[in-house]
């Protein structure tokens, strides 16, 4: 996977931070954004080992019901190196009944502070934001009862989703045992869930003793290849244009060249836009309660767009930043899941937000195995579900059709917001991949109908051998 690194927040504020700016936030801001930061490092790094703490926290307890010691274990453990060994040292404090999490890390400072809303799951409040305004963070001003009930059958539902597998059982059971054992597929690997769909239906799904298939993980990195199928949704109802300019209201004024840059280019990591290094971490985003259009929006370019790839969470972030700005009323936080979601029985599938209310589709997303099986036979169907086109048509075919900017040539390449297997891998031309950090993959392969789903917990220096796997499992059936 490619490696993040850090980048520099934005500046422009949208209406709901005024609810935040105090003297407090502002000092904390300035904090974690200017060289302030670089004379105070130990307060800023515990500022973002407490974020990190209470947002894993929030997040897997109250979105996939994970309890304390699960998170403690697997999400809190093996992850950056900076941060890992502060956040045993910070306490939790947990609102089960409020859906809050709070974190203290300093004595001059409020704590960190992660709150649970309906469909929207868990944001962050900023740096020096005080508890009490979690009250002011975005919400859906309505609450659909979801049916989520096993009663509906598959794939809306989970009732009469199993059939037996076409091919060498045997051979089968091999791939998925070695799969759980920790060594055959990646010294130190851990997985927690495999699913494959043959034919639309799951012939083989098994999960870790202590998870099952109604448990959520974060997607990390595959939520990118979710924001290019909400942002496919929208086209078909007319609601974007990828080949236009993308809508970012934070480069309309006169004489901005990255105006010109075309939501197509933002979802295939070509915008040129400058960042730190490539694969930028956002830690400013995901850790330290920055907001997209803070963070995302004030890079310059540094190359013509579309000429050069270079791996950046900014430009997904771009992406739906642009869209989001195109939709009105309840639409800029329902989108997600009325467009999409909701119609593809993802309805475990929990699409987080930054404090403003920006969609963090690079990352920050929970779902489960079955839902991104669900994903996977939307494209395997060409974006049509239950008779209905979700996506239009051929848009499988545009996430993973290589643009003229791609990645260093002999490994993987990318479309559209899904990566390709390298072409040497032996394995089908037509096949793509949604990849994540810590082992997070959704393989498509249309010329054999299958959907392949492995969800882990990798950490540093360890990985699952996808490409070994996937030919294993493709051995195996026929």
């Amino acid at each position: 996977m490619p490696k993040y690194e850090n980048e520099f927040p934005g500046e422009s504020r949208g209406p709901v931070a005024r609810r935040f700016w105090t003297p407090a936030f502002a000092g904390a801001l300035l904090l974690a954004v200017s060289p302030v930061s670089a004379q105070n490092p130990d307060r800023y790094t515990r500022a973002l080992a407490a974020g990190y703490k209470a947002s894993f926290l929030c997040s897997d307890l109250f979105n996939a019901g994970q309890s304390v010691e699960q998170v403690e274990r697997d999400d809190l453990q093996r992850t950056y190196a900076e941060l890992e060994p502060i956040m045993p040292t910070l306490a939790a404090d947990i609102d089960r009944e409020a859906k809050i999490v709070s974190v203290a890390f300093d004595e001059a400072m409020p704590p960190r502070v992660a709150a649970w809303r309906p469909h929207l799951g868990c944001a962050q409040l900023p740096i020096g934001a005080r508890p009490e305004t979690a009250s002011l963070l975005p919400r859906l001003t309505v609450d659909p009862a979801i049916d989520r009930s096993d009663r509906l059958p598959w794939p809306n539902g989970d009732r009469d989703a199993t059939a037996t597998a076409k091919g060498d059982a045997r051979a089968l059971d091999r791939a998925i045992d070695a799969a759980f054992d920790r060594r055959t597929y990646g010294q130190g690997s851990e997985t927690t869930a495999l699913l494959i769909v043959q034919d639309g239906k799951i012939v083989t799904e098994r999960y870790r003793d202590d998870f099952d298939r109604h448990m959520s993980q974060r997607t990390w990195s595959v939520a990118k290849s979710l924001a290019a199928t909400i942002v496919g949704a929208a086209v078909q109802q007319g609601k974007i244009n990828v080949d236009a300019p993308a809508p970012i209201p934070e480069w309309r004024a006169p004489g901005d060249p990255r105006a010109a840059i075309t939501t197509d280019q933002l979802l295939r990591m070509a915008s040129g836009l400058h960042s730190d290094h490539a694969g930028n971490r956002t830690d400013a985003l995901y850790f330290g309660g920055t907001a997209v259009t803070e963070q995302a929006v004030a890079w310059p370019l540094e190359a013509p767009p579309g000429t050069r790839w270079r791996y950046a969470n900014n430009d997904t972030l771009l992406a739906v930043r642009g869209l989001q700005a195109t939709l009105e009323g309840e639409d800029k936080l329902a989108f997600p899941m009325t467009g999409l979601l909701w119609r593809i029985g993802m309805t475990r599938t929990v699409p987080e937000t930054d404090w403003e209310g920006g969609f963090i589709l690079s990352s920050q997303v929970w779902t489960t195995a079955r839902d991104l099986a669900r994903l996977g036979l939307l494209y395997l169907n060409d974006g049509v579900w239950n008779g209905e086109r979700i996506l239009p048509p051929g848009w499988g075919t545009y996430v993973w059709r290589l643009g003229p900017a791609q990645p260093p040539a002999g490994g993987y390449g990318y479309g559209a917001g899904f990566w390709t297997f390298p072409r040497d891998s032996g394995l089908p031309g037509d096949a793509y991949i949604a990849r994540g950090n810590r082992g997070q993959y959704l393989v498509i392969a249309p010329s054999r109908r299958l959907v392949i789903v492995r969800r882990g917990y990798d950490g540093p220096g360890t990985g699952f051998d996808l490409d070994s796997f996937t030919r294993d499992i493709l051995a195996a059936l026929r």
